[in-house]
């Protein structure tokens, strides 16, 4: 096989100070854009760029991220940091075993295009989306 058909699916990533390193072996079942409220306070008021990776295709490779997930919330997506930087890494969700992983947290995030846009309806004026991609104002359903 020519060296120019050989793809590697392995995406390395991690945090800012390099405590916490994830790798991801599967391709991404959906890259898109989120623009829930949660989100846009995660990402200082942008959306999330995201990886949306099968369970069995993502491991933590380097240290131990801290976890949280709000109390107050009964279905709280539990989120993923570096408990020594704080970099927001991952993301999941009870009603989803994928694991949404943030695509700015990619050693190389420079081949991301997302395929969608969601919870649009909770997105600020200043929030754009790139043409032709499929855009839902909440989470798609099915």
């Amino acid at each position: 096989m020519p060296a120019q058909t050989i793809v590697n699916t392995t995406k390395d990533g991690g945090c800012y100070c390099g405590a916490i390193r994830y790798a991801v072996s599967k391709p991404p079942l959906v890259k898109g854009q989120c623009h829930c409220r949660a989100c846009q306070r995660y990402a200082g008021g942008a959306p999330q760029f995201f990886l949306l990776v099968p369970p069995e295709g993502f491991d933590w490779t380097k240290g131990s991220p801290a976890e949280y997930a709000r109390p107050d919330l009964p279905n709280a997506v539990t989120r993923y940091f570096c408990p020594t930087c704080g970099t927001s890494l991952v993301t999941r969700r009870q009603d989803n075993p994928a694991v949404v992983v943030k695509v700015g947290t990619l050693d190389d995030p420079s081949r991301f295009t997302p395929h969608v846009a969601i919870c649009h309806g909770e997105a600020p004026a200043f929030h754009t989306v790139p043409q032709g991609i499929a855009v839902f104002e909440d989470l798609p359903t099915g």
